[in-house]
C-alpha cells in the first residue's frame, strides 16, 4: 500500500499530471480540441485554468513538486506562458510512453485530469487514441478505456492515480478501476457532443479541493510487472488487417485484433504501433 501523508516524512513528493483535453471544463465537441480553430484557442485557456487549480490542489495537499505531460492530440495545448511558476511541462509528441512519459522518473502519485470514457461507451468525446475508428479496447478480458489502460502502467511502476477529472461518465469509469482516487467532475454527458457544464471558476474549486485531497494516498509502493493481453476492435475489416502485420499481433475476428505482452508497458508500446498503423490505413471519408 502507498505511504500516507508522505510531507510528515519531510522529503519532497513530486506528483505527475496527466493532462487530456477532451474532459476539460467546457469542451464538448469537436472544434474545441482540433488545434488552430478559433474556438480551440478558447478552450485551451479552459484547459490550462483546470491544470493550474490541479498544481494548487496538489500544493495545499503537500506537493513539493509538480510535473505536467501535455497528452492531448498534437501535446501542445496549454499555454506554458500561463501555467502555475510552481509546475514544469513536457509538452510536444513522439514521447515513449505517451500518455504516461514520466510515470517512471519517481514520480510519488499520477493525476489523470481531463480524461474521457473509452470508444464503444456513452461520454462526451469518447474515444481510445483513435478518434473514430476504434469501437472498443479490452485488456485482459475488461472493457478499457484510456484511463483503465494507463492506471495499469501506474500501478506497474508503484504510483498510486491520486485524481481524476472529467465527465461524470469517466468519472464513473475511474471509480471502477481506481476505486480510492478522487474524482472531479467538470461535466454532466448529454450525448457525445453535448454536457452540462459548470464555469470554470467553479470547476477550478472542485478541482483544487479534490487534488488536495487526493494527496492524502501520495506516495510510491511496491510495483509489479505482469504479462498482459489486449485486444482492439475497429469499425472496418482493413484496419484490423493493417494492424495484424504488427508481429505478435494476430487476427481475433474479422475487425479485432489481440496481442500479448510480458508487461503493461510494452503492452501500451504495442498499443501505439497498432493504433499508429490503423490510423494510417484510414482512406478518407470511408475509413
Amino acid at each position: 500500500m502507498p505511504r500516507r501523508n508522505l510531507r510528515l516524512y519531510g522529503v519532497p513528493v513530486r506528483i505527475m499530471i496527466s493532462a487530456d483535453m477532451e474532459g476539460a471544463t467546457g469542451v464538448t465537441y469537436t472544434q474545441d480540441v482540433v488545434p488552430g480553430t478559433e474556438q480551440w484557442q478558447r478552450m485551451r485557456r479552459m484547459f490550462t485554468s483546470d491544470v493550474n487549480a490541479c498544481v494548487a490542489g496538489l500544493h495545499d495537499g503537500g506537493a513539493t513538486s509538480v510535473f505536467v505531460n501535455e497528452a492531448h492530440s498534437s501535446q501542445r495545448n496549454l499555454l506554458l506562458e500561463d501555467l502555475d511558476t510552481r509546475a514544469t511541462m513536457l509538452t510536444g509528441r513522439h514521447k515513449p510512453l505517451s500518455m504516461m512519459q514520466g510515470i517512471d522518473s519517481g514520480v510519488d502519485g499520477v493525476v489523470f485530469l481531463g480524461y474521457h470514457t473509452g470508444a464503444g461507451v456513452d461520454g462526451v468525446l469518447a474515444h481510445t487514441y483513435l478518434e473514430n475508428s476504434i469501437t472498443g479496447v479490452w485488456l485482459d478480458g475488461v472493457h478499457a478505456s484510456e484511463g483503465r489502460l494507463n492506471a495499469a502502467m501506474a500501478a506497474e511502476h508503484g504510483v498510486p492515480v491520486l485524481l481524476v477529472t472529467g465527465d461524470d461518465k469517466a468519472c464513473a469509469d475511474a471509480r471502477d478501476y481506481v476505486p480510492d482516487a478522487r474524482v472531479a467532475v467538470v461535466k454532466e454527458c448529454v450525448s457525445r457532443y453535448a454536457a452540462i457544464c459548470s464555469p470554470p471558476a467553479r470547476t477550478a474549486e472542485l478541482i483544487r479541493t479534490e487534488a488536495a485531497e487526493g494527496m492524502k494516498h501520495a506516495g510510491r509502493y511496491a510495483g509489479e510487472a505482469t504479462p498482459h493481453r489486449v485486444e482492439v476492435e475497429f469499425d472496418a475489416t482493413h484496419l484490423a488487417h493493417a494492424a495484424a502485420v504488427v508481429p505478435t499481433v494476430e487476427l481475433t475476428g474479422v475487425r479485432r485484433v489481440g496481442f500479448d505482452a510480458p508487461t503493461m508497458t510494452e503492452a501500451m508500446k504495442a498499443f501505439k504501433v497498432v493504433t499508429a498503423i490503423a490510423a494510417g490505413a484510414v482512406e478518407g471519408i470511408y475509413g
